[in-house]
């Protein structure tokens, strides 16, 4: 299929049956005097899916979302959603923007007019960007895979061809975290001639580190890395372990159960972002739920798990990256990574340390990451 507008409208019997399910959970038990240590605390879940049944608004929150230019196309068997807004100035670079899990397309939601029109929003319109956000297949209104095999690499190559055969542009920037920042690695690795630059959150975790048996052959950055790399995974890193290896299983729980939903989604977004122990520093119960109905009313919770299976089996090595790379890093991110390392992995033209900010980086931080993403690009601009 040809490009096509795109509309959400989430069926009602979808929604009556979320609030059935809402009005008739079965909660579980929570040991005495814990907290959050053991998975997301039973007393803040329930608060927020209180709220959630009672005073949050789809109809809303979908009116709001529709008033973003989306679209879909068919690329390589999968339809693919995705936001395209266009530049408000006199030469808008093209700048596509890769999510990751446990969020989704709307991790840029707050980002997009920042880059649009800068001008509205004290800028210069000289640094704005045509900006494209798709959702990753298998997350929010992109179809699920049906075969095995797609992973970070065909991800992006299937962003190439969105951006060069659906849309038009022979030459564009990248920027993503997460899931995204591997796919933006793909896409600079494979098809560098289409890119002026791209830009990173994270580099995700780096293997290669964690395994190094001759610690003597690494800086002191990097052994630090290795030890808070090994100990996060040891704390952390379950859902990784389950997601990459039986995300089926994981699958009927999460399609299955509202709450259970909400509570493996919330604990990511209260570990992983900068907002000290409370959710509500960061973000509000609507943006949380917001987020959580994505996954739930396109039943892609299961898929979206598959990705990390699908990256721990299939997935090729990266070589050196050539295509100009800046970092962002903020500092409540998961494990940044070793400046050195990432020097002799990346050309590694820009590196700015951020004041604050999590893992959610356009989501907690949209001003900050924006005003570095219009600096890292605007050299490029004399040749768009």
């Amino acid at each position: 299929m040809a490009v096509e507008r795109f509309h959400i409208h989430v069926p009602d019997e979808i929604l009556d049956d979320l609030q059935y399910r809402l009005r008739h959970i079965r909660w579980p038990d929570q040991v005495e005097d814990t907290g959050w240590e053991r998975g997301t605390e039973l007393t803040t879940l329930k608060s927020l899916v209180s709220y959630w049944r009672d005073q949050y608004d789809w109809r809303a929150q979908e009116s709001a979302l529709n008033r973003l230019a989306q679209f879909r196309c068919h690329i390589d068997g999968i339809d693919v959603h995705f936001v395209h807004e266009r530049g408000k100035g006199p030469n808008p670079l093209p700048l596509i923007l890769t999510h990751g899990w446990p969020d989704s397309y709307l991790r840029y939601q707050k980002i997009i007019p920042l880059l649009t029109d800068p001008a509205s929003y004290g800028g210069n319109p000289e640094d704005s960007f045509d900006v494209i956000v798709p959702s990753v297949p298998g997350f929010g209104f992109s179809s699920r895979p049906k075969q095995p095999g797609v992973n970070n690499k065909r991800v992006a190559d299937m962003w190439a061809k969105l951006m060069t055969e659906e849309l038009g542009y022979p030459k564009f920037g990248a920027a993503g975290g997460d899931v995204g920042s591997g796919v933006t690695r793909y896409l600079a690795a494979n098809h560098p001639e289409l890119l002026y630059g791209i830009h990173l959150t994270d580099i995700g975790i780096i293997r290669d580190l964690m395994s190094a048996a001759d610690e003597a052959k690494l800086s002191e950055e990097e052994r630090r890395y290795k030890q808070a790399a090994s100990a996060w995974v040891a704390q952390e890193g379950g859902y990784m372990s389950i997601q990459s290896t039986r995300p089926q299983t994981l699958a009927y729980g999460l399609s299955d159960s509202p709450s259970g939903l909400a509570g493996w989604l919330m604990e990511k977004f209260r570990a992983w972002s900068d907002c000290q122990g409370d959710l509500k520093q960061r973000f509000s119960e609507d943006e949380l739920i917001t987020h959580i109905m994505v996954y739930w009313v396109t039943n892609t919770i299961g898929s979206s798990a598959h990705l990390y299976y699908e990256n721990a089996h299939s997935l090729p090595p990266l070589g050196y990256i050539e295509v100009p790379t800046a970092l962002a890093l903020f500092p409540a991110d998961v494990l940044l990574p070793p400046k050195a390392w990432a020097a002799r992995h990346l050309n590694v033209t820009r590196v700015t340390s951020m004041p604050r900010g999590g893992h959610f980086t356009a989501w907690e931080e949209p001003e900050a990451l924006a005003e570095d993403i219009r600096e890292f690009y605007r050299p490029f601009r004399a040749k768009n």
